[in-house]
């Protein structure tokens, strides 16, 4: 009978895990819809199907809206970079640098559409509070430093214009990167100019390239 206890044991683990997606993934839903400021912990807890107590458990808000966000974006909630979810892992592993872009951006812009309303009640609720400022600005943090690495990956690859790039010139790449593909992009293109999503995807992608191909002629310029 002993030998059932780390079964058992890993089965409490799995619930506890499904129960914690699931109140994320609703959280996400709450929040999207409405707002920060509106959704209280009791809306979460009837969207997920459990009680209050147990939301609680995975808060406090703030916590659930930084977590609902990451879980949305990449697959998974938590403070590791977006590199070492397994996604992109696979991603970043490949060695051909053009194949790695053109899995990369349409993941990216994915991303980006999953999460459109999350992400603009997150912006939102960072100018009232702090906290919320507090885990949005450690998240762009976070944002910046993928698009470095990413940058680095490529110019390993063998990306000529990147691998002549000094580090200033990687920074202000991962910077421009980090803008042409951020979720305020597609919220400007897709939610308010009415692109559609195919449009939005393609031209990413094709900016991106521009701007990785422009960048060593602007260092040597």
């Amino acid at each position: 009978m002993a030998g059932t206890r780390p079964y058992r044991s890993t089965l409490r683990q799995e619930h506890a895990q499904q129960t914690r997606r699931r109140i994320l993934e609703a959280a996400a839903e709450v929040f999207s819809a409405r707002g920060y400021a509106s959704a209280s912990l009791a809306d979460i807890a009837t969207a997920a199907g459990v009680s209050v107590e147990s939301v609680k458990v995975h808060g406090p808000k703030r916590a659930l809206l930084l977590a609902a966000f990451e879980l949305s974006f990449g697959g998974e909630a938590g403070e590791a970079s977006l590199t070492e979810r397994p996604e992109i892992a696979a991603i970043a592993a490949l060695d051909d640098p053009q194949e790695m872009l053109d899995r990369l951006v349409p993941f990216i812009a994915a991303a980006n559409a999953r999460t459109a309303g999350l992400w603009a009640t997150f912006t939102a609720a960072s100018r009232d509070d702090e906290a919320v400022r507090a885990a949005y600005t450690e998240l762009l943090g976070r944002r910046h430093a993928d698009y470095l690495a990413m940058v680095g990956l490529l110019g390993e690859r063998g990306i000529a214009s990147i691998a002549a790039l000094p580090p200033a010139g990687r920074r202000e790449l991962a910077d421009a990167l980090s803008f042409v593909m951020s979720p305020e992009g597609h919220q400007q293109l897709v939610g308010e100019s009415g692109w559609s999503f195919e449009r939005y995807s393609t031209w990413v992608l094709a900016t991106v390239r521009a701007l990785i191909t422009e960048a060593g002629a602007a260092s040597t310029g």
